[in-house]
């Protein structure tokens, strides 16, 4: 920051001798360190809050591009939930088309070999493998 050169360090060393004095050089020397330990104090504080600033818009920047690529992620493949779910509100040719058909419930007692007929072919999904080519479901 300053270049000061050991000989003009030993003039102003010289000169402060000579105007202030050997009796009041000590009380001058600890008056200054004050003053500069203040001012170190005030330049390191300045300095931490810049540092806090700066990490806090960095933190915003990266929150931000964080969002962009999440909402682009989620556009891009969206939830089973989203994709599999009926709309809230039906639309307006649906309510001046006829009501679906529902078949007569069965009467007859369904038996275990029917039940286990049906479970091996449709086995629960537990893990759904993911298309190679294609997007996730």
């Amino acid at each position: 920051m300053f270049d000061v050169a050991p000989t003009e360090l030993l003039l102003v060393v010289v000169v402060a001798l000579v105007v202030i004095g050997p009796k009041d050089l000590p009380k001058a020397m600890r008056f200054v360190g004050k003053w500069m330990a203040k001012a170190r104090g005030m330049a390191r504080h300045f300095r931490s809050g810049l540092d806090t600033m700066m990490r806090e818009a960095e933190l915003e920047e990266l929150e931000k591009q964080w969002r962009e690529q999440n909402d682009a992620i989620m556009r891009e493949f969206p939830r089973i939930d989203d994709v599999n779910a009926s709309p809230a509100t039906p639309s307006a040719d649906a309510s001046t088309t006829e009501p679906a058909k529902t078949e007569p419930a069965k009467t007859e007692p369904v038996t275990e070999a029917e039940i286990d007929g049906a479970a091996a072919a449709n086995p629960p999904e537990t893990h759904a493998i993911p298309p190679k080519d294609g997007p996730l479901p």
